[in-house]
């Protein structure tokens, strides 16, 4: 029947449950694994363990497996959306004014050089 879920025996345990009726199927994602982990956080600059990065990947696999889980549901003839209810969105008219003096605008800076902000280094050089 349309709209009908068939889950295969190990849907459960491999989340290989098939689309409803109708809908598109798309092949499930690869895994995520500790090495795809430490990737990432090599590309934020964080230090993870090798303990951290496998309970890491572990989490984010829950997290996918939530986020598929929504293949389960029905969605043929609902329009995509971006909220449940319409939102007014409230502009105010693009009119151009007088841009705000530099000096003005550094005047309670706590460093500054001339009309620019002085910031500490936030990264280091690499080596």
């Amino acid at each position: 029947a349309a709209g009908t879920l068939t889950l295969g025996p190990d849907a459960r345990n491999r989340r290989t449950a098939l689309a409803p009726a109708g809908r598109a199927k798309v092949a499930r994602m690869s895994g995520i694994s500790p090495k795809d982990v430490a990737h990432a956080a090599r590309l934020a600059r964080l230090a993870l363990s090798d303990e951290e990065q496998a309970a890491m990947a572990k989490d984010l696999e829950g997290i996918l497996g939530h986020v598929e889980s929504l293949n389960a549901v029905d969605t043929e003839g609902v329009p995509p959306t971006l909220h449940g209810f319409e939102l007014s969105t409230p502009l105010r008219p693009d009119t151009p004014v007088e841009p705000m003096d530099p000096a003005l605008a550094v005047l309670n800076a706590p460093a500054s050089q001339g009309t620019a902000f002085l910031v500490p280094k936030v990264l280091e050089e690499e080596e």
